[in-house]
């Protein structure tokens, strides 16, 4: 039996509710002076867009959007899946185990296909520990148990505009 037969998909949020989109809050550059912008909302029937602007003026670069604090169903969870379109753009799927606004951040990179729907795995295992961007070695690994809010951003010099489609993010874990 392969390992692939061993994982079974749990949605988190598939945004077939508006409510589910409606949650989520940009933090973008402008917390630290920046102008870029975006916005999270529901594009169509079970779709969200994150749409906006990066800018690197005053220093900025990157934009931002995540949920509030709260409890998901993620223990055990061996991988995140997001099933979206994109514009070609490199994004990060971000996590955070804390409840404040401001603290360490688990992050992983990912490509969005421009004008195509795909899924994009995101193993636990890869996530990568960082604080305002920068990396934090000696931080513990990522415990999807303890999942309070999860986000999306665009950073690394990407400036224009940009626009990600995501039609659910799930997770996998073992049966």
């Amino acid at each position: 039996m392969s390992l692939a037969a061993l994982l079974v998909a749990v949605t988190l949020l598939d945004f077939d509710d508006p409510a589910d989109a409606a949650l989520w809050r940009p933090v973008d550059d402008v917390v630290m002076g920046g102008v870029s912008r975006s916005a999270f909302e529901q594009a169509g029937a079970g779709v969200a867009r994150f749409h906006g602007n990066v800018s690197l003026e005053n220093f900025g670069g990157f934009a931002s959007v995540r949920t509030p604090p709260r409890d998901w169903d993620t223990a055990g969870a061996e991988a995140f899946v997001l099933r979206v379109r994109g514009d070609g753009k490199t994004y990060k799927f971000t996590i955070r185990t804390g409840d404040g606004f401001d603290g360490i951040q688990y992050q992983q990179r990912f490509t969005a296909t421009a004008g195509t729907w795909s899924d994009v795995r995101l193993p636990v295992s890869e996530f990568v520990a960082t604080f305002r961007g920068r990396k934090v070695p000696f931080a513990p690994s990522l415990d999807p148990a303890k999942v309070r809010a999860i986000g999306l951003m665009i950073s690394d010099k990407q400036a224009g505009s940009f626009e990600l489609l995501v039609d659910r993010i799930a997770i996998e874990r073992r049966k």
